[in-house]
């Protein structure tokens, strides 16, 4: 007696029961979301006013709509518009009912993953709500586009919060509107949805109020385990920083060391993520002593520590150490984004004070010019900054998860909302990533640095223009004479090209702009051995726009890794015997990464 076997598929079979035990369960963690989110947070006063950001969205969007509606005939045209683009999309799905073949009113860019899905075409109902989002939100972007009188700035903000609210509202993000959603709660009877709303829920309660969207699996992510492995001993702490001297693995060494100066609004470890990735543990292997500061995660009790305070008890402080480690006074700097303004405004300190510690400089997407500085000039006005100033000096800093979800806006549909379809919505965890699982471990600011930050930098622009004053000496750019090599990336929202090379014209020595391939970190963080992107070269950074330099640039495939490490050699190519890590007045005080660095926000 023989077996026949068929390889139909196995159709999925709702259960109604499981179905209604699964919305059960989503509703009693929906409710404990509801509470996480009311819980009251430590030491939080009662507030009587509004959240900032949504009195300023109001005030911004006002500004729009008094343009619209001061004038009737304007305001008819627009509604008419409007209703001449919902009829004809009534009409193009009625003669697709009837069984035309019709093209549809709109249609979304191929680049948006948000429907990509086939059914996002093939689905009448599905089309129809696609089309009504992207008509509305097309129109919705001309309110702001069209609206005459707006000075720059209020345009620039009205653009943003459009776009954040139009993102919002994408049918993408609604259970009953996304056909990849429903389709896994008809195969799951529900059960995503249980599991979604639950992680929603640990989530609130993990950003204590606030939801901290998990980005990354921490499973297998651990520090000093799978990430930030490269061997090396914290040689040097003070309140601010703890000083890393990694370990040799070449027999000779480039006499003059490096000291990495990273941004505190992240942590050091973007550049020693795991082994293939590490831009530390590639600079150790080129035979460069590396050190890096590993600044603290403050708390209230640092909420008074300033610009100056991190200036001289961070890179000069590892200067310091570094000369009492390996005899040598001069050093390779490295400033990468705010820890590049930092490194900055150090030169022009050490330039007006005549003292000759650095031999040349590298910024990573760092600005010292801030006339150019992209989607982040939203959030920078007098008002804002005041108001932002009221809340840190209750608190005494700024807590983590705003600056990650004002970060995160900006790519909001890839780092915010693609997360809550996959987490909240499907009910899936996200994968073990390393750099997703950097990006959301947040960092606190002190009150006094930040706000010194925004005011000299991004409100007034104090450093470029020679006005800023730092332990009371005026900082003049045009008096760091050392070689610069100033490194920007093609898609970078946070530092954009346009205004690193309009930077690089304040420097008083020599100066190689380089343009790398993608964005604010894939950009720099690019392994030789991932043979990815490109980078550009032209020595031509004069008076020219970033489209101007690109006409006469040279494309070279690949990490722009390498290049920099021939341009350092270019400077000083004496080595010495591998260093031993420390010295005896320096004792090593723990493995790296250190303790500074585990400290959560």
């Amino acid at each position: 007696m023989s077996t026949v076997t068929t390889d139909k598929p196995t159709e999925t079979k709702f259960d109604a029961e499981a179905f209604a035990m699964n919305v059960a369960r989503a509703m009693e963690n929906g409710g404990k979301a509801l509470a996480a989110m009311l819980q009251p947070r430590d030491g939080a006063t009662v507030q009587d006013r509004p959240p900032p950001e949504l009195t300023e969205m109001v005030k911004t969007f006002t500004a729009v709509a008094e343009y619209w509606l001061s004038d009737n005939a304007r305001s008819s045209e627009l509604q008419t518009r409007l209703a001449k683009d919902y009829l004809d999309l009534w009409g193009t799905a009625a003669r697709r009912m009837a069984g035309e073949q019709v093209a549809p009113a709109i249609d979304a860019s191929p680049r948006d993953k948000r429907f990509a899905d086939p059914e996002w075409k093939s689905n009448q109902f599905f089309d129809f709500m696609k089309q009504l989002y992207l008509i509305t939100t097309k129109r919705a972007h001309e309110l702001v586009q069209d609206a005459d009188g707006l000075d720059p700035h209020t345009r620039r903000k009205a653009e943003f919060y459009m776009q954040q609210v139009t993102n919002a509202l994408s049918p993408s993000n609604f259970v009953l509107t996304n056909p990849e959603v429903l389709r896994e709660t008809v195969a799951t009877s529900g059960d995503n949805l249980a599991r979604g709303l639950k992680m929603l829920a640990e989530d609130i309660a993990a950003g204590k109020g606030t939801l901290k969207i998990r980005q990354s699996n921490p499973d297998n992510l651990e520090l000093g385990v799978n990430m930030a492995t490269t061997p090396g001993k914290v040689i040097f702490q003070n309140e601010m920083m703890q000083l890393i001297q990694y370990s040799p693995t070449t027999e000779k060494v480039l006499r003059t060391p490096l000291l990495i100066v990273p941004p505190w609004i992240n942590k050091f470890y973007i550049l020693d993520l795991k082994p293939e990735k590490s831009y530390i543990k590639w600079c150790v292997d080129q035979g460069i002593t590396v050190f890096v500061i590993s600044w603290v995660n403050p708390d209230k009790q640092l909420g008074n520590k300033s610009w100056e305070d991190y200036m001289k008890e961070g890179p000069l402080t590892a200067m310091d150490v570094i000369e009492k480690a390996t005899g040598e006074l001069k050093v390779h700097t490295a400033g990468y984004c705010v820890g590049g303004t930092m490194l900055a405004t150090t030169l022009a300190w050490l330039a007006e004070k005549r003292r000759q510690r650095v031999m040349s400089a590298t910024f990573f997407a760092a600005q010292v010019d801030f006339t150019h500085a992209g989607d982040l000039l939203v959030f920078v006005d007098e008002n804002q900054i005041s108001a932002l100033e009221r809340d840190m000096k209750a608190a005494g800093v700024l807590e983590g998860s705003k600056m990650a979800m004002a970060f995160n806006m900006l790519r909001s549909n890839d780092l915010i909302w693609s997360y809550v379809i996959s987490n909240y919505l499907k009910g899936q965890q996200p994968s073990a990533f390393d750099l997703l699982h950097w990006n959301s471990d947040a960092t606190r600011m002190s009150a006094s640095n930040h706000s010194y930050y925004l005011r000299n930098c991004y409100l007034e622009n104090r450093l470029s223009t020679g006005t800023m004053v730092l332990d009371n000496t005026l900082l003049d750019l045009s008096k760091v004479k050392v070689p610069v090599y100033n490194l920007a990336t093609r898609e970078d929202h946070i530092a954009p090209a346009e205004s690193v090379l309009y930077g690089s014209q304040f420097f008083g020595g020599p100066v190689k702009y380089v343009l790398s391939g993608s964005g604010h970190i894939a950009g720099v963080v690019n392994p030789p051995a991932s043979n990815k992107y490109q980078y550009w070269t032209n020595d031509d950074i004069r008076d020219v726009t970033v489209a101007q330099w690109m006409k006469g640039a040279q494309e070279h495939k690949g990490s722009w890794w390498p290049d920099w490490r021939e341009w350092l050699s270019s400077i000083n190519s004496e080595e010495v015997p591998a260093r031993t890590v420390g010295s005896e007045a320096l004792p090593p005080i723990e493995d790296a990464p250190g303790s500074y660095v585990r400290v959560r926000a």
